[in-house]
């Protein structure tokens, strides 16, 4: 097992442990992984209450013995230590927006890593004070509406009913090609070229029988001829659609998407199922998950994900659902790919790691880090204090 730490730490990601003798432990390979990576925190996300918590902490794995073995958590005799310091934290918190309505904020494992959605235990509890629950998993609908509907909804017994897909025109046009730089730029052909990426994460919604409204950031820099250009494009496709202003204009700034998410909601009905069922092999959960959210044309089981999926089998947990562990910035595991996957991608998956005390199989694809790094010039560079107690550079 890998410590955690949240501070991003490029050096902590590969480490040798144990050294100093006889007294400083056995000698063996290891490292970091930022916090909201780590298994606790998916726990804590997933469990229905302290004592499921305590139950799936008992059963994270920490090590193998000799014969290859899993030893859990709960041999170790550390499932109650745990237990007392996350008592607390079990708890959901209620937290006021800006402008006084009542919000539930609780668990961010990341949605890159691990599944992304916000706690179980919050949920269901905004499920008894509302008639209508808004959920934010993690990033894209490939990553996180996925994984809340394969991992959280399948735990917890939960049935979405409809997906809004937030999209904004510079991603659109960043996907069409548009250098970062040029993106206040109008450029409506490649908005329509972007739209590639925004068809996929609605085709990847309807596969599990969810309804579907598409909500556009609005910006100032958006030109009334790309705006037209997605709504005609959702017109189109079918695709109920609605520009808002919640930044400039708070919850008034939202009222047209909230009306057409009601209106969804009351003239149609979902028909939610997985993606795939349990009992289908480890590879073809993978290759399912892969093909059918972000369009690859297969993948590819690497030498060490191969060994993995072995040892996966030969310890009965093959029977656990996937959590892809994928770059946010693209359909593929190559952040620097736009747009759609080149024809005829091929998916590397790296390794295969059993979470088994959250209950799920990460699948790393390409290059994916659970330690992230700081950039060659750190925003560190720019804050300071002066001798008044000023501080500078922190926005």
């Amino acid at each position: 097992w890998k410590r955690v730490l949240d501070i991003e730490s490029r050096s902590l990601r590969n480490i040798v442990a144990g050294l100093g003798g006889r007294l400083g432990g056995v000698p063996y390979e290891s490292g970091f992984e930022i916090t909201t990576a780590s298994e606790i925190a998916a726990i804590h996300a997933i469990a229905t209450d302290l004592m499921d918590m305590k139950r799936r902490m008992s059963e994270i794995t920490v090590a193998y013995d000799n014969d290859g073995k899993p030893v859990k958590a709960g041999q170790l005799k550390a499932d109650g230590a745990m237990a007392i310091l996350m008592k607390e934290a079990v708890k959901p918190n209620l937290v006021q927006t800006l402008e006084n309505t009542p919000a539930i904020v609780h668990g961010g494992p990341f949605a890159n890593i691990a599944h992304g959605c916000p706690s179980l235990v919050a949920t269901k509890l905004a499920l008894k004070l509302a008639d209508y629950v808004v959920v934010e998993p993690g990033f894209g609908a490939d990553l996180g509406m996925e994984k809340f509907c394969d991992i959280a909804a399948r735990a917890s017994g939960l049935k979405p009913d409809l997906i809004v897909i937030v999209a904004t025109i510079k991603a659109l046009k960043h996907h069409g090609g548009v250098r970062l730089r040029e993106l206040k730029e109008s450029n409506v052909e490649a908005v329509k070229k972007g739209m590639g990426v925004l068809n996929q994460e609605i085709e990847s919604a309807r596969k599990f029988g969810l309804l579907v409204v598409v909500c556009m950031n609005h910006f100032a820099s958006d030109a009334d001829e790309e705006i037209e250009a997605v709504l005609d494009w959702c017109r189109d496709k079918g695709v109920p659609a609605a520009f808002t202003d919640t930044v400039l204009k708070g919850g008034e700034g939202g009222i047209e998407l909230a009306n057409l998410v009601l209106h969804e909601l009351e003239t149609k009905k979902a028909d939610f199922r997985f993606l795939y069922p349990l009992e289908m092999p480890v590879e073809e959960k993978i290759r399912t998950i892969a093909t059918s959210m972000y369009g690859v044309a297969d993948i590819d089981l690497l030498p060490e994900a191969r060994q993995a999926l072995k040892k996966i089998e030969k310890l009965g947990f093959d029977k656990l659902p996937i959590c892809m562990a994928k770059t946010p910035l693209s359909l593929t595991d190559d952040e620097r790919v736009r747009g759609l996957p080149p024809e005829g991608y091929v998916l590397p998956i790296t390794n295969l790691k059993p979470s088994t005390g959250v209950g799920f199989i990460v699948a790393y694809c390409g290059d994916i880090n659970t330690m992230p790094a700081l950039p060659t010039h750190p925003a560190a560079e720019g804050m300071d204090i002066d001798e008044e107690g000023r501080i500078t550079g922190l926005s």
